[in-house]
Parts: structure tokens; sequence; C-alpha cells
């Protein structure tokens, strides 16, 4: 009899269409797919998920298990109205409730959109321009400096000619690092000038050249609530990084060090969403901030299993719902990263590339 009620329950939820991006769920993977997974776990939500994609070949938009359609969208270089077009568009065929963007260099213009999206009748949960700027990479060192919190010196840079005196006043090794992704560490004049040819090929400029800091790097998942509380605070080391720097297997811990740290940063940022700290924590107990992503990281789905589903208390605040703290989570719970061979049929490339939906 309780489980006829359960049912019963079960179907009586309004159904929640949520779309969601970074659907790419390679070696140097996007949050999209761990964010559905959480979701779907969430037993509060009867969902319908939407997957926004770029190119034709991200993984997730194939997972039907996960994604119940996809649709591709324009890239960020198009502008806010291109995308609010085909956002519309969806919309119209789909009913979006909520939209979760997870990629940095999207972000901007979803923030952009975010009011527009609201009279539509789809709910965000984005940090506004201050918050998503005051974090950048590029400004992360006076951001720092101002609030007391250790970050590591650096120097921005627009073409190779800086790299030489950048070096003398930072010593080898550095960290070449692009103002979206990316970070390479340099020895030498010439590697720095290699890495810097790279990611300026990709992300293009400016360059941030940034102190080497030897130590062991943390990743903390944080969410706020945009009033300078946080939801959710979990902490991860890596226990497996793969030659892109990207972690492959971690572990949560138990240290208030790094919980208090998120705090006090979604405390003084007034953070509204998810965001990610990357800490190198040295061996004479500094902890310093080398980057805030302004986003999920791929691993949130460990936090979810771990006892704080952060991605769903996003959407339940997204819809206007109090969420409290959440206090209690596993200590010791493991992740690891795995590829899997997923086979689908040219029709449905097809279907995405052609037409742009699947």
């Amino acid at each position: 009899m309780k489980k006829q009620e359960n049912n019963k329950d079960l179907s009586l939820k309004k159904k929640i269409v949520i779309a969601v991006t970074a659907l790419n769920a390679i070696d140097s993977p996007g949050p999209g797919v761990a964010v559905i997974r959480a979701i779907r776990e969430c037993e509060d939500f009867d969902v319908r998920i939407i997957g926004l994609s770029y190119e034709a070949l991200e993984p997730g938009l194939y997972m039907h298990d996960l994604v119940d359609k996809t649709y591709q969208i324009p890239y960020p270089s198009a502008g806010t109205d291109c995308l609010l077009g085909r956002l519309i568009y969806i919309h119209e065929n789909e009913n979006i409730d909520v939209i979760i963007p997870n990629f940095d260099a999207e972000l901007f213009n979803f923030i952009k959109l975010k009011d527009k999206l609201k009279e539509l009748g789809i709910a965000t949960f984005l940090p506004d321009l201050d918050q998503f700027e005051a974090r950048d990479k590029v400004k992360l060192y006076d951001f720092g400096q101002k609030h007391g919190l250790m970050v590591p010196a650096d120097k921005i840079i627009f073409n190779t000619r800086e790299l030489e005196k950048t070096a003398k006043e930072l010593e080898y090794p550095l960290v070449v690092k692009g103002k979206f992704y990316d970070a390479i560490i340099a020895n030498t004049l010439e590697q720095a000038e290699k890495a810097f040819y790279k990611i300026q090929a990709k992300w293009g400029l400016p360059i941030i050249v940034q102190e080497f800091i030897k130590g062991t790097e943390i990743n903390i998942a944080a969410l706020g609530d945009g009033n300078g509380n946080a939801i959710s605070v979990i902490p991860m080391r890596k226990l497996y990084i793969t030659d892109k720097g990207k972690a492959w297997a971690g572990i949560t811990l138990d240290d208030d060090t790094y919980i208090k740290l998120a705090q006090k940063f979604i405390e003084i940022t007034k953070w509204r969403g998810g965001c990610e700290l990357e800490i190198m924590q040295t061996a004479d107990g500094k902890s310093y901030i080398m980057e805030v992503n302004p986003r999920f990281p791929a691993w949130i789905y460990l936090t979810a299993a771990a006892g704080q589903n952060q991605p769903a208390s996003l959407v339940k605040m997204a819809l206007g719902q109090k969420v409290e703290a959440l206090k209690d989570y596993e200590v010791g719970k493991i992740f690891v990263r795995y590829a899997w061979d997923l086979i689908t049929d040219i029709k449905e490339f097809q279907q995405i590339s052609g037409r742009g939906e699947l």
C-alpha cells in the first residue's frame, strides 16, 4: 500500500523541463552530464532534460537515458541576439522551466539574457555581472588583495615581448594561462613563448602569467544563495590528474579550512549559483586560490554521491524554493572517471548536424 501511495505522489509531481549545456564528456569534460545525473537522482523532481549542444559530437547528446532531446545553439561568439532567438524557438517547443549553463565562455551571454529569459518564464540561477567579473582570472589577484585572500602574483600580457620581463619578476617556473581555460607550466622562456602562442590560438588575448605555487591541489565545489550564504561546500583532493591537469579521480575531504575559505568567498561576493575554487595547499599550510570557476565543476556528481546534491539545490532555488544550508556529507567518497565507447547511428549524427535537433 505504501508503495502505491509513493507512486501516486510521484505521478502528481509537475514535470520540470531543465535545459543543460556542456555535454562534452571527453578527456577534458564539461559539467553537463554530471549535472544531469545529479538532477535525475533527486527524488523531488520529475524532469525532462533538454540538452543544449554546440557541436554534433558532444557525447552527452547521444546519452538518451540522460538527455530527452537535444538542440544545437550558436557559439558564444555569435552574441546574445542569436542565442536569444534560438532559445525562444526551443522554449516554444519545450516550455523550459530552468536553464543551467556550464561553460565559462557562454556565461556572459546567459547572464546578460537572464532578465529576458525570466520574462519568457525561464528561470536561471546565475551570478550577476559584477560577481562574474570580480573573480575573473584577469582580476583575481587584485580581488585577493582587496579581501585578504591568498592569490598567486600574476601579470596580464598581450605579446611575447613581455614574457622575459615577467619571468624576471615572478621567476621560473611560471604558469601560462588562458582567459577561459588551459594552464601550462613553463620552465624556460622558450617553453613560455610556446605556451603563449598555443593558448592565444585557442582562447585569444590577454594571457595570464602566474606565479607557480608548489603544493597539493584541492578543489572546492560550492553553491551560494545570492545573499552571502553558502548552501553547500564540499572539498575534494585530486587523486589522479590527466596531462591536461584535470581530475580523473578524487576524494572528499573533511577540513574546515577549505570549507571556511569557500564560505568567506561566497559571503564576500554574495555569490549566486555554483562555483569551484581551485586551491593549492602548500607544505607550510597556506591555501592559495589559483582560480575561481563561475560554474559547477565536471566532478559535481560527487557532491550528490556524498550527500549534498548541489545541482538539485540550484534547481530548487531557481524555481523560488527556500533551501536550507547543507551541513553533513560523506568524507572519503571517491570518484574515478572512466572512458566508455558510446555506440550510436549515423542517422542521429546527420539529424543533429543537419536539423540542429535530436
